[in-house]
């Protein structure tokens, strides 16, 4: 009797947690933290940041520079910045997640009036916490072509 009781109770558990949502941390490790990474790397070309979602106190550092000093800083960089309207494409994108951080590395093409100019490789992390970027650390490699 107290058999049954304990497998009913077991199966009832079971049966309940099968029908529950995924958890906030497992949501966030699988799917918000890369889609935050990738939100960044689509405004890099749409120059569109609204989908980003960038912490109040979020920084960007490039080569060991600082160069971004605040999520709005970011974002009207991603926007408007001339560093970033030359920007046409961005391919071989690899990405993964480690916990907390998402470590990216992809070939970034640039032009200007129908002209291409260099292509970059380019790894870049974002700290991604809460469901928002925290911090940026890009390392930025021209490529030069010989012919």
């Amino acid at each position: 009797m107290l058999r049954r009781k304990l497998v009913a109770l077991a199966v009832a558990v079971v049966g309940v947690l099968a029908v529950l949502p995924p958890t906030a941390a497992a949501a966030t490790g699988t799917t918000v933290r890369p889609a935050a990474a990738r939100a960044y790397l689509d405004a890099l070309v749409t120059h569109d940041a609204s989908a980003v979602p960038l912490a109040r106190d979020a920084r960007r550092v490039e080569n060991g520079i600082p160069t971004g000093f605040s999520g709005a800083d970011i974002r009207w960089q991603l926007e408007h910045g001339p560093q970033y309207r030359v920007i046409t494409g961005i391919r071989e994108l690899t990405l993964t997640v480690r916990g907390d951080r998402v470590d990216t590395r992809y070939l970034l093409d640039t032009g200007l009036l129908g002209i291409d100019l260099v292509t970059t490789e380019i790894t870049e992390y974002f700290l991604v916490r809460d469901g928002e970027i925290r911090y940026i650390d890009a390392t930025i490699v021209p490529q030069f072509s010989s012919t």
